[in-house]
C-alpha cells in the first residue's frame, strides 16, 4: 500500500511540474483555498496559532490571514514539486533578486565552517537550489514516511554536487564533522526537537521549544552562521532570496541566550511575511511543565 500511495504521490508532484509556472501559482492558491473553506485538521492547527501568535488581531483579520496563509502553503506544495522534478536550473531561473549574498560569501571565505540556518518560510525548496549553488552542503532533513518520495528527494536535492543528512543520529554526527572540518552545511532551525535536544524560548511571546543544536555548532568560534529564506515575490513571478548573519548572540556559550537569539530572528522574519510562513506545522505541540496541549 505504501509503495501504491507514494507511486500516486510522485504521479502527482510530475503531473505539476509540467504544468506553466503561472498555473502552478494558480493551482497551489486553488489548494489552500480548499483547505481554508473545508474543514481539516491542517486548517485548525494553523487556526490555533495565529490565535495564540497574533492576539492583537481581531476576528476578522486573523480569518484573513488565515486564509493567506492557507493560499501560500498551498503554493509551498505545488512549487516545491516544480523544484523536486525540474533540472536545478530551471528552478535557480526563479530567483529574481538577491539581498546579502556578500554575508554568505564573507562566511565561506572565513575558512571557517558555514552553517546555513532556514526557517519554513517562504519556499525552503528552492533556496536549497540556491543554496547548493554557492557552496556544497550538507543539507539536513527529515525524510517523509514513503519510500518512493524519499528517494526522488534525495535525488533532486543534489543535483549540484551537495550531500544530504536525514535526521538520525548518523545524519546529525555527518553535519557536525562537516563544520568541523570547515564545510558547509543548511539546516531548518523550527522544526520542534525532542525536549533532550531543546530548550524553551519566546516565540511570538509564547515559549516554544526549540532546538539547541544550530547554536550549539556555533559555540567556540569554529563556524560562522547565516541566514537564509527564499521569499515569494508578491506578483508571482518569483523569489526574492535574503541572507543575513547571524547575530552575535547566537555564539554565547549560554545556550539560552543563543537559542533565544536565534528564536528572535525567525520571529522577525516571519513578522515581515507572516503569511508565507508554516502555519499548519504543530510548532507549539510540546509545552512547558503545567501548561495545557494547543492541538
Amino acid at each position: 500500500m505504501d509503495r501504491f500511495k507514494g507511486a500516486l504521490i510522485v504521479g502527482f508532484l510530475r503531473l505539476f511540474a509540467l504544468l506553466p509556472w503561472s498555473m502552478v501559482q494558480r493551482m497551489g492558491a486553488l489548494i489552500g483555498w480548499l483547505m481554508w473553506k473545508l474543514p481539516n485538521r491542517s486548517r485548525e492547527v494553523a487556526r490555533i496559532n495565529l490565535a495564540r501568535c497574533f492576539p492583537e488581531l481581531d476576528e476578522k483579520r486573523q480569518q484573513q490571514l488565515l486564509g493567506d496563509s492557507l493560499q501560500q502553503i498551498g503554493k509551498t506544495f505545488t512549487e516545491s514539486a516544480c523544484a523536486w522534478i525540474w533540472p536545478a536550473d530551471k528552478t535557480l531561473r526563479l530567483v529574481k533578486e538577491v539581498e546579502g549574498l556578500e554575508v554568505l560569501e564573507q562566511a565561506l571565505a572565513s575558512g571557517k565552517g558555514v552553517v546555513g540556518i532556514t526557517s519554513h518560510l517562504g519556499n525552503w525548496e528552492v533556496l536549497n537550489h540556491f543554496y547548493c549553488a554557492q557552496c556544497k552542503p550538507i543539507i539536513f532533513y527529515r525524510p517523509p514516511k514513503l519510500k518512493a518520495v524519499d528517494e526522488l528527494l534525495q535525488k533532486q536535492r543534489v543535483q549540484l554536487g551537495n550531500r544530504v543528512a536525514p535526521s538520525t543520529r548518523e545524519g546529525i554526527l555527518s553535519v557536525i564533522k562537516e563544520v568541523r572540518r570547515g564545510g558547509s552545511v543548511g539546516i531548518p532551525a523550527d522544526p520542534e526537537p525532542s525536549e533532550s535536544s531543546g530548550v524553551f524560548v519566546p516565540f511570538f511571546a509564547t515559549q516554544a521549544l526549540t532546538s539547541k543544536f544550530v547554536p550549539g555548532m556555533l559555540t567556540g568560534g569554529k563556524a560562522v552562521g547565516v541566514f537564509l529564506h527564499a521569499l515569494r515575490l508578491e506578483d508571482g513571478s518569483g523569489f526574492k532570496v535574503i541572507l543575513e548573519a547571524a547575530p552575535q548572540e547566537m555564539y554565547s556559550e549560554d545556550v539560552n541566550v543563543a537559542v533565544a537569539s536565534m528564536s528572535r530572528m525567525i520571529e522577525s522574519y516571519v513578522r515581515r511575511w507572516p503569511s508565507q510562513y508554516m502555519w499548519t506545522m504543530k510548532r507549539f505541540k510540546k509545552r512547558p511543565a503545567g501548561e495545557a496541549r494547543w492541538y
